[in-house]
């Protein structure tokens, strides 16, 4: 009897550890797209791995996670993340705070 509580607090151990080391990294797949701002100032296009921005300079593929309704991005998954929260999203719109902005950008597909 002792062998199988012991066993069993091992083995409830390692399936709570598991559990709680796993992340979901599913995204929505409204998200992926090309996404043009309402100004046409901003051109995004977000794939299953990257998040590209284009505002006028030269475009840059970062790598890219979700939590909830914010989008971190990293270049080359270096730190500090950038941090991108999504207001609203649809099939053909979606609104974004950029990280330097407290106004939100409206973009459409």
């Amino acid at each position: 009897m002792k062998t199988f509580a012991l066993v069993f607090i091992h083995v409830t151990g390692a399936v709570l550890g598991m559990s709680a080391c796993h992340t979901n990294t599913k995204t929505d797949k409204r998200l992926h797209g090309t996404w043009k701002s309402k100004d046409g100032a901003i051109t995004l296009k977000i794939t299953d791995k990257q998040f590209t921005m284009a505002d006028g300079e030269a475009p840059i593929p970062e790598d890219y996670f979700m939590k909830a309704d914010t989008i971190f991005t990293s270049f080359e998954g270096n730190q500090p993340y950038t941090k991108f929260v999504i207001k609203k999203l649809d099939d053909r719109s979606l609104s974004l705070v950029m990280p330097d902005d407290t106004v939100a950008v409206e973009f459409s597909k």
